[in-house]
């Protein structure tokens, strides 16, 4: 069956379906799908009830969980323009109920459509399930050569990250949330330990969970990497001045006292189980061993320190 018609549920599954040169079949994307730059310019098929760019952290994940406890969406399908993109794909995930369409959306748009779909799920939780997500994408478009050349570039990437490690390993906390504290899971302890570091609290492979501040100092790291699910370097710098600053127990941290705090671009390489965890991979060993990848290229505005 070839797939000419493709709606993606899934900004990470855009990202790729760019990737392999599939922009063209691509007829439906969600309110998230901003990468590249053209896919915002694509018909969306599902918007989000909440929007954050005018919420604080904590209005966020408090609307978050009245929705999730009322049973309410998170997400609602645009039918319109779903039924316009008549997709004969649909690809979603099962990573997150809060950060995708979820399987609801997706139940709901097979419903609605007469003509019934192929459905992908694509549900990574570490590097290399990104990469195995990479070859089964290519199987469906039949883009197999296609895939092997974006998976051999990547897995160069992680080895030449994991080729320059030295032998002193900081204890690096990545937090996902700051108001309340949320530890960072999934794919990202694995990134901070090929990046060089000690991952601290939260485990390979873990959904990611509420921390309060006393876990934090008992951790006691060597520094602290500030990535707030779906915000970017410059509004997580904001949201740790507003939240953080001022705060006695914060500022007591050894890492905050020797000014090891960092702010990273969550939203476009951390966020997402995309292939430009890839580029996070090497914005974390720039930060954790700056003196091994001082010569490594990472996007701009990446990362911060916050000072």
């Amino acid at each position: 069956m070839s797939m000419k018609r493709i709606v993606s549920f899934l900004p990470s599954a855009t990202e790729l379906l760019y990737e392999f040169g599939a922009q063209d079949n691509l007829y439906g994307v969600t309110h998230e799908c901003k990468y590249p730059p053209d896919a915002a310019s694509k018909p969306q098929v599902i918007n989000s009830v909440i929007n954050s760019d005018e919420l604080t952290s904590n209005e966020i994940d408090t609307m978050t969980c009245q929705l999730l406890n009322d049973g309410k969406d998170i997400f609602v399908l645009n039918e319109k323009n779903l039924i316009k993109a008549d997709p004969d794909l649909i690809i979603s995930q099962e990573t997150c109920e809060v950060c995708a369409a979820y399987t609801n959306q997706v139940n709901k748009a097979v419903k609605i459509l007469q003509r019934k779909p192929i459905l992908h799920s694509m549900d990574p939780h570490n590097l290399q399930e990104i990469i195995n997500s990479v070859t089964e994408l290519g199987k469906i478009l039949g883009k197999e050569i296609k895939a092997k050349k974006i998976i051999n570039s990547l897995e160069k990437r992680i080895q030449h990250v994991k080729k320059l490690q030295n032998n002193k390993r900081p204890k690096v906390l990545a937090i996902e949330w700051i108001d309340p504290f949320f530890t960072a899971g999934h794919w990202v302890p694995e990134m901070i330990q090929i990046a060089g570091g000690n991952n601290m609290i939260s485990k390979v492979g873990e959904h990611s969970r509420r921390l309060d501040i006393q876990e934090i100092i008992d951790s006691d790291p060597d520094m602290i990497i500030m990535m707030p699910c779906g915000f970017d370097t410059k509004r997580t710098i904001t949201e740790y001045n507003n939240i953080l600053k001022e705060n006695q127990e914060w500022n007591s941290l050894r890492a905050v006292k020797n000014n090891r705090i960092f702010a990273v671009d969550a939203n476009s390489f951390f966020s997402k189980p995309s292939i430009r965890t890839i580029d996070g991979l090497e914005i974390l060993a720039k930060i954790i061993q700056p003196e091994n990848f001082e010569f490594l290229k990472v996007p701009e505005e990446s990362f911060s320190r916050i000072s």
